[in-house]
């Protein structure tokens, strides 16, 4: 099995991690890896497909950065364990490798929360970032009525993707109040480029189509979603649609984090101090994975993290531009925080866990998140608790489960490879 070093390996190619890898291999003696899942970078919100094309930043980081022989890009790859020692062990092309490292930094960014509803599991019902991947991955949805619902400013950039490849965009349903809504875009006369960025998005979409205060209860058809049934402060509405895209806001990707024994808070943010260091000496984090900011903040933390690993004092500069888009992310975060509506358990016959078809009154029978797996299976199929997790954390307080090795469904000889790197060496 084939073991490579570097000085510093970076995990996630999205802006945090394109952004601490442009600085850390700015150096040339610096041997640096970027790790990731997709076969190309971006992460997901610079996500390239047939659909994508890259952003102005990732053209001019493939042309620059991604140049460079110190850099190496160790893309379609899985993170399957941390064995200890400062290794990772890596499915890459099918075969399980080994990374080792000197100093690690986290850019693994965020996962959309998706709340189980009734009808959540037809064909055409998503997570609102999920169909946004989609549509940039070249799904056709022209013609094709949409609702996008659930809560943040990401429903109104997937929306906006959706218009323009052709879907009729019937209705974007936010949770959060007007009232809270308006406070927040009149909050963005401080960050002009973002309120530049959100009248353009109302007005492509239209005022009329934003309803805030409201929150999906149903989806219906037969075989697939037909209509969708919105609960407003005036009653339920039910509108006819082709497609369903809904999620409510992110969750932090910290499985790894965990795992190395980094501290987390108490929303599952990794914790770092003010040069982006976790709990541990030789490990960073920076982007979604410590809290949810925003492209502008993932980018600014990630070149503050690179500079941090190398050893570099970050400029007064750069800790400002964070700071400044930190008071961003704290307005959205109040703005868009779960309101009671939203928060609401749905029927007991509710699908929570969709890959062991585990309803919601059987989860809900049991005292701990432990006792409801070991009855009901719930969050032992194939996303392993990823979904369902954090919708029981939400509905029933439980604490969210630590992920076991391996963190990801993985080939057989790479398993077996997890076991050996686990035994205790004995020489």
């Amino acid at each position: 099995m084939k073991t490579t070093h570097f000085d510093i390996a970076i995990i996630g190619a999205g802006p945090a991690g394109l952004a601490a890898a442009r600085v850390a291999s700015a150096d040339a003696g610096v041997r640096v890896a970027l790790i990731d899942d997709n076969p190309r970078p971006g992460g997901q919100i610079w996500r390239q497909g047939p659909a994508a094309a890259p952003s102005p930043f990732l053209r001019e980081w493939i042309a620059t950065t991604a140049q460079r022989t110190n850099l190496e890009r160790i893309s379609a790859t899985k993170v399957a364990a941390a064995p200890g020692d400062k290794r990772l062990l890596l499915e890459r092309d099918g075969a399980p490798a080994v990374v080792t490292y000197s100093k690690l930094i986290l850019t693994t960014g965020a996962r959309e929360r998706l709340l189980p509803f009734e009808g959540w599991t037809l064909p055409g019902v998503t997570g609102a970032g999920g169909l946004q991947a989609l549509v940039k991955g070249g799904l056709p949805v022209r013609s094709e009525r949409i609702v996008v619902a659930g809560s943040g400013p990401l429903l109104l950039a997937v929306a906006d993707t959706a218009r323009r490849h052709g879907a009729d965009v019937l209705a974007v349903i936010e949770q959060a109040p007007m009232a809270r809504v308006a406070r927040f875009v009149a909050s963005l006369g401080a960050t002009p480029g973002k309120f530049a960025q959100a009248l353009s998005l109302g007005r492509a979409l239209g005022v009329s189509r934003y309803r805030a205060g409201s929150v999906v209860v149903k989806a219906q058809g037969q075989g697939r979603v037909e209509a969708v049934t919105i609960r407003t402060r005036n009653g339920d509405e039910v509108i006819e649609a082709d497609r369903v895209a809904c999620g409510y806001g992110l969750v932090r990707n910290a499985t790894l984090a965990l795992a190395l024994g980094c501290t987390v808070d108490e929303r599952g943010a990794i914790r770092i101090d003010d040069n982006q260091r976790t709990s541990l000496t030789d490990v960073f984090a920076a982007g979604e994975c410590t809290g949810i900011g925003g492209m502008e903040l993932s980018r600014t933390e990630g070149a503050c993290a690179g500079h941090a690993a190398l050893g570099v004092p970050i400029d007064a500069r750069l800790a400002r531009e964070r700071n400044r888009w930190r008071t961003f992310a704290a307005r959205v975060d109040r703005a868009f925080a779960l309101g009671a509506d939203a928060r609401a358990m749905p029927p007991a016959d509710t699908l929570i866990c969709r890959c062991e078809d585990v309803r919601i009154g059987d989860v809900a029978a049991h005292g701990s998140w432990r006792d409801a797996k070991l009855q009901t299976r719930c969050g032992m199929g194939a996303c392993q608790g990823r979904i369902c997790g954090e919708a029981a954390a939400l509905y029933f307080g439980w604490p969210r489960a630590i992920a076991r090795e391996p963190f990801t469904p993985i080939r057989i000889d790479t398993l077996i490879a997890a076991c050996e790197l686990a035994e205790p060496n004995e020489e």
